[in-house]
Parts: structure tokens; sequence; C-alpha cells
């Protein structure tokens, strides 16, 4: 019994993270937002100085810190932050 209950509190607790961008850096390639396992990214209706639509967080309460986006970012222009854990259920 007290197995199955450590098992759902552990599966209940996902990684909290966030993500910043370089904006000005990013070149709107759409890489990091394919990447990301919880769909937090998106690319921008804005233009950054060189032009491009460049990426942004849409909504920064679902990244689960797995730093997909920065390994598949070719301009190493995003950093992650793994801020804490939060409850699931």
């Amino acid at each position: 019994m007290f197995h199955h209950l450590l098992l759902t509190a552990v599966h209940a607790t996902i990684q909290q993270g966030n993500v910043n961008i370089d904006n000005n850096r990013c070149k709107g390639c759409g890489l990091c937002v394919a990447t990301c396992p919880a769909k937090t990214l998106q690319l921008s209706n804005n233009v950054n100085t060189r032009g491009y639509n460049f990426s942004q967080q849409l909504r920064p309460n679902r990244c689960i810190g797995c730093a997909s986006c920065a390994l598949i970012c070719p301009d190493a222009c995003i950093t992650v932050f793994r801020t804490g854990l939060r409850k699931t259920i």
C-alpha cells in the first residue's frame, strides 16, 4: 500500500521551468516550438531588430524545464532555468 502511494506522489510531481529567449538573436526557425513537449512556445507575430518573428514563451506555467528547446536551438539563444517542482494533483 505504501509503495503505491509513493509512486502516485512521484508521478504527480512535475519539474517547473522558465525559458529565457534572446529575442534579438532568434531567427524564428521554429525548431524550439516543434520540439517542446509541453507546447509552451510559439513564434511571435512581432519581429525583432533583424526582421524575424522570434520565439516566445506563450504558457510559462506549463514549462517542465526539460531544456529541449535550448538543446535544439541552432543559435544558442535559449536558456532554461529549472525553478522547482509543482504538484499536478
